[in-house]
């Protein structure tokens, strides 16, 4: 299965690097705007709407529309690992509905002093089957622009 990763330092603290992509809204602040991004629901474990953290068991509704081109594409991720421990932390979340057959995104985050590494590692399929197949290594094409993107985001935010 064709993978992406991308990293990079963070001149803030692991603790609110972490608490910022604890929350919703650590997505939505890191989307680019062209993506219309929309937050359809969120539940936590127990079923309730909007937790405040996203823990294992979270699931989130979202839908987009690149460039306002096309209809709104829906997605749907649950988060199906979450790990803390002194100085390191990752969360992992699950496409289970959504434009992709497969979609695994694997955030983690390393206290380095008083800054931290953040790295996002994707584990795709695209659609298409063969021809999908095929076409995954470039796929870095689109990927590269957005996590570098939300990376910059990030620093723009929290730095």
């Amino acid at each position: 299965m064709p993978t992406y990763q991308h990293e990079s330092r963070i001149r803030a603290p692991f603790e609110d690097v972490w608490d910022f992509h604890s929350r919703i809204e650590g997505l939505t602040e890191v989307t680019p705007a062209f993506m219309n991004l929309r937050v359809e629901a969120s539940r936590g474990p127990d079923g309730e709407p909007d937790p405040e953290v996203l823990e294992e068991g979270s699931t989130v509704d979202l839908s987009m529309r690149p460039f306002g081109v096309g209809p709104r594409q829906g997605w749907t991720s649950t988060i199906v690992e979450r790990r803390e421990s002194e100085g390191a932390a990752l969360f992992r979340d699950e496409m289970s509905d959504g434009p992709f057959p497969s979609w695994t995104h694997t955030h983690s985050f390393y206290a380095d002093g008083a800054e931290t590494i953040a790295r996002d590692r994707v584990e795709y399929r695209l659609p298409f089957g063969e021809l999908g197949h095929l076409a995954g290594p470039f796929a870095v094409v689109g990927f590269e622009p957005m996590f570098r993107y939300r990376h910059a985001e990030t620093r723009r935010l929290l730095e």
